[in-house]
């Protein structure tokens, strides 16, 4: 039996998990901790999301400023193409899209954009976040 040395093992697996599932919860304390002791901000799970969609998707405003301060990348798509922002305006997070947008966000990237998200779901006042 041969082992792949670049596979990550059932430890470091377990990590990534529990790491993920903070974003979604907004555990910003445990996220700070394994963040200022360098796992990447850009950490990103089988679909692509990061750290950050996970947080912004969940509406953890928060959750979402501490992973751009420790260098999450405000507009990094996930496999389907969508941005954390798009996720945000999707889910009617203002004050997520606006940390993400300080950050800056880009309201026309992704498929579909924030942009068209929050036209597509009548976001009035994410619209005027957006410019």
């Amino acid at each position: 039996m041969t082992h792949d040395s670049t596979a990550p093992d059932d430890e470091t697996l377990a990590l990534a998990h529990k790491l993920f599932d903070a974003a979604r919860q907004g555990d910003s304390a445990l996220l700070a901790g394994y963040l200022a002791a360098g796992v990447p901000a850009t950490l990103t799970n089988e679909a692509g999301d990061t750290l950050l969609m996970l947080a912004a998707y969940h509406g953890h405003a928060d959750t979402v400023r501490l992973i751009l301060q420790h260098g999450g990348e405000a507009n990094i798509a996930n496999d389907r193409g969508q941005t954390p922002l798009a996720g945000a305006v999707f889910k009617g997070y203002a004050e997520v899209a606006r940390a993400l947008l300080d950050a800056g966000a880009d309201p026309d990237a992704g498929t579909p954009s924030a942009r068209a998200a929050a036209q597509m779901f009548e976001r009035k006042d994410i619209l005027v976040l957006l410019g």
